[in-house]
């Protein structure tokens, strides 16, 4: 790896930090309370005072408020991951998949509260017992059979997402039960219409609602569907070579044009889209491993599931499809100009991508690369060793060497100035984990660690 050209920078043991940028206040989380507190304040104001009369009705009416939540959270959830630009830059997609998680529990849970309170707040109202209050419910309400299907729906989906449930089926059977979210919204939309209190005789609500939905489901169709689309085409992305890196790895090239209007900088991966059969259904986060120029981009690929694994059965000139670029563990983050990076397993390829990077702009590095053997240290050759850069391999299991080369003592002796640098930490969670927690026994700052799990 050489740098063609390298920005001035002072030399020196004890280069400065810049300051951490400060997290500024996110206008999207901002927007998330606003339309909560404004859906609840719908709810107050549009329930009559002798509804809390009664323990049925009380119950009721907090059931409705749980269920319009929901309906505004799932909303909001799928807003979050429609790859829209504004969200994107004021929030960043790592934290919005985070929140979209997070929303994703809060969701169920409101819909779990949403249905007892409805069916017990019923039961009490009719002065019949609970297991007579449902198929009552339904004789009476027949939309309410599409808005159970949908329940149900929800649930399986928010099981699969559970960890230790997501631990057992390949990625490609959890998006297929995800998809079935939309399936889900669908039929829970129209029960809210036809029957919620709020809606049967308020035409403005009414309106606004079917606004939410509508507007959510524009900009899911725009983002994810119609511009994607539109950046295929004029791309014309393809498979031009796969190359076969080390044990369990593979380089994928792909050429197409106008490459240099994507932005994409080391470091930050695509979701990506082999347009052949037994790929075209799934799209997997791959993360760059080269800089990518104006026909080129480069993807190594760890063999972590069935999808990864099939890679080196890729054609030349199959068509591909990209999203992104996504995430920030780029050279930006740097707070100094010494530099550590550390790679494991398909860890080195956007470790390999951000060390091209940061030496164009003329920082100081060393990159410790991790594997368990010597045929696993893939791309070592491209770690060319020059006055800036400084190349230590670290092959061997523990039990062969007789100790841990990442912990404290270890690390410091392979990188003395340790504390003075930043650290990235690209690799599988375990070697992440226990590198954040040497550096930080080793006096790195927490804000000057970075890290980029391949989970």
């Amino acid at each position: 790896m050489t740098a063609t050209t390298r920005a001035a920078a002072p030399r020196g043991t004890a280069a400065a930090r810049r300051p951490a940028p400060s997290r500024r206040s996110s206008a999207a989380l901002v927007c998330l309370w606003a339309g909560s507190l404004a859906v609840t304040a719908f709810w107050w104001f549009g329930t009559p005072a002798a509804t809390g009369s009664t323990p049925g009705g009380a119950l009721m009416s907090v059931g409705e408020l749980a269920g319009l939540l929901a309906s505004f959270l799932v909303c909001a959830q799928l807003l979050l991951v429609a790859r829209v630009p504004w969200f994107e830059r004021s929030v960043g997609f790592d934290r919005l998949l985070s929140w979209h998680r997070t929303l994703g529990t809060t969701v169920v849970l409101l819909m779990l509260t949403h249905v007892l309170l409805m069916i017990l707040g019923g039961a009490l109202l009719d002065a019949t017992s609970v297991w007579s209050e449902v198929p009552s419910a339904l004789a009476r309400q027949p939309y309410l059979w599409l808005a159970l299907i949908g329940t149900v729906l929800f649930f399986v989906v928010g099981l699969s997402s559970a960890r230790l449930v997501r631990q057992k089926v390949s990625y490609e059977v959890w998006f297929a039960i995800h998809l079935t979210t939309y399936v889900a919204i669908f039929l829970t939309f129209f029960h809210q219409i036809a029957g919620g209190t709020h809606f049967v005789t308020d035409r403005l609500a009414q309106v606004a609602w079917i606004a939410l939905y509508s507007g959510t489901a524009a900009a899911i169709l725009i983002w994810r569907v119609v511009l994607p689309l539109v950046d295929h085409r004029r791309h014309a992305l393809k498979v031009s070579q796969v190359v076969q890196e080390g044990h369990g790895l593979a380089s994928v090239w792909l050429t197409g044009s106008g490459l240099a209007d994507l932005e994409a900088r080391g470091g930050q991966y695509f979701l990506v889209r082999f347009l052949t059969r037994g790929h075209f259904g799934t799209a997997h986060p791959y993360s760059l491993s080269m800089v990518p120029t104006n026909d080129t981009l480069r993807f190594t690929v760890g063999a972590l599931g069935d999808h990864s694994s099939a890679i080196t059965a890729l054609r030349p000139g199959t068509r591909v499809q990209v999203e992104g670029p996504f995430g920030r563990f780029t050279a930006d983050r740097a707070t100094t100009h010494k530099v550590l990076l550390v790679a494991g397993g398909a860890g080195v390829g956007p470790i390999r991508a951000l060390a091209e990077e940061l030496l164009r702009r003329g920082h100081d590095l060393v990159v410790v690369h991790r594997a368990h053997t010597v045929e696993g240290l893939a791309l070592a050759a491209e770690f060319t060793p020059s006055p800036w850069l400084r190349y230590v391999p670290l092959a061997g299991r523990r039990t062969e060497l007789g100790y841990d080369p990442l912990d404290p003592r270890h690390l410091r002796r392979f990188v003395p100035d340790v504390a003075e640098r930043d650290v990235f930490i690209c690799g599988p969670d375990p070697m992440v984990s226990a590198v954040v927690r040497s550096a930080r026994a080793l006096g790195v700052p927490r804000t000057a660690i970075h890290r980029e799990e391949l989970g």
